[in-house]
C-alpha cells in the first residue's frame, strides 16, 4: 500500500507550471495542501465527474497535460467516462485512481466490489492506451516520468492508505473564489 500523501508528494515535482490538475474529494484536499497552485481545478461537489471535467479541459487545452486525481468510489459513479475518454483519445491525459475501497470523505463506507473491481482492466477494455497498477511507492516513482510522457489516455491505479490527514476546506472548494482563480490562471496563460 502507498500512502496517498507520499504518492502526491512524489507527483509534485513532475507537475509543470502549465499542467492542469483535476482533483476530487480527499485527493483534492491533500493536493491543495501539498501543492497549492492556480491551475488546480477543483471538481469536488461533482462526485464521479473528475474524469469528465478533465476530458473537457483536455479538449479545450490540447497542448497541456491534464492530470486527474480520482478516487475509486468516485470513478465507479461515472464508468462510462472511460469509454468516452478512450474514444476521444486526449494526448496528454494521465488518470490517477486512488484505490482504497471506501468513500473516504463520506464516512469511510465501503465501495461496491471492493477487492474485485479491476480498474486497470476496465480502462484497457474501454480503450485507454495503457493502464497499470501500483502498490509500492518506488515502482510508481520510477514509472511516473514515462506515464506523464505517454500518449494518452493513460491510467495508473494506486493501492493507497490514507496517510497524513489534511484539512477538508469545503468552503474553499465550493467557492466562486476557487473557480475564479482557476479560470483567471487558465485565461492568463492562454493569452
Amino acid at each position: 500500500m502507498i500512502q496517498r500523501d507520499l504518492a502526491l508528494t512524489t507527483l509534485r515535482p513532475h507537475v509543470e507550471p502549465r499542467d492542469l490538475v483535476v482533483a476530487v474529494y480527499q485527493s483534492c484536499f491533500d493536493w491543495l495542501a501539498l501543492c497549492p497552485r492556480d491551475l488546480n481545478y477543483v471538481s469536488t461537489g461533482a462526485m464521479g465527474q473528475a474524469s469528465s471535467h478533465a476530458l473537457g479541459l483536455a479538449l479545450g487545452s490540447p497542448d497541456r497535460r491534464v492530470i486527474v486525481l480520482d478516487g475509486d468510489g468516485s470513478l465507479l459513479m461515472n464508468l462510462g467516462s472511460l469509454v468516452t475518454i478512450a474514444n476521444v483519445r486526449p494526448k496528454h491525459f494521465l488518470h490517477l485512481v486512488f484505490e482504497n475501497g471506501v468513500y473516504e470523505v463520506n464516512g469511510g463506507h465501503p465501495i461496491p466490489g471492493t477487492g474485485t473491481v479491476d480498474f486497470v482492466g476496465m480502462a484497457k477494455a474501454a480503450g485507454y492506451q495503457d493502464a497499470m497498477c501500483f502498490s509500492q511507492l518506488d515502482a510508481f516513482e520510477a514509472a511516473l516520468p514515462e506515464l506523464l510522457a505517454c500518449d494518452g489516455p493513460v491510467m495508473a491505479v494506486l493501492k493507497i492508505a490514507p496517510g497524513k490527514a489534511y484539512p477538508r476546506d469545503y468552503n474553499y472548494i465550493h467557492s466562486a473564489t476557487a473557480r475564479k482563480i482557476f479560470r483567471d490562471a487558465l485565461n492568463r496563460d492562454e493569452t
